[in-house]
């Protein structure tokens, strides 16, 4: 089985899109992160999701989550609050990873390497010319792999 076989289409982002967006996006599709394109639409780099909660949390539950115990439930949705008006480009790290890519016909085990090298859960799926085609996640990587 090839990267071609087993990627999918998913929604991406610029910069320039609204973090709340993306935070939207992220939510609605059950995704890990996403893919961040430039003005062509070709990848470069990926969001994780973590990134998002990182921007989102007040910085006293990231550095004691048990203080989180003073946020009611019914009242988290203070925590897309903290996002307030900032954009994709506020939310990727300052050492921003390459997006890992593979080409159409990379074998299942050439994008598990890929993968776990980069360290992130989505390796998009490229052509020569850079411009991508497919995302394939981690999740539909192992359930291939697993034969799920």
């Amino acid at each position: 089985m090839r990267a071609a076989d087993v990627s999918t289409t998913m929604s991406t982002v610029t910069e320039q899109t609204a973090a709340r967006e993306a935070a939207r996006i992220l939510a609605a599709q059950d995704l890990p992160g996403l893919v961040v394109v430039d003005r062509l639409g070709r990848p470069v780099t990926v969001l994780a999701g973590t990134q998002v909660l990182r921007m989102a949390l007040p910085s006293y539950c990231q550095d004691d989550p048990a203080l989180a115990r003073v946020i009611d439930e019914a009242d988290a949705d203070v925590i897309l609050s903290g996002i307030g008006d900032r954009t994709v480009a506020d939310l990727l790290p300052r050492h921003r990873p390459e997006l890992p890519a593979v080409s159409a016909d990379a074998t299942l085990l050439e994008v598990a390497a890929v993968m776990a090298r980069a360290n992130v859960p989505l390796v998009a799926v490229v052509d020569d010319r850079r411009v991508m085609s497919g995302v394939i996640t981690l999740d539909g990587l192992l359930d291939r792999i697993l034969g799920a």
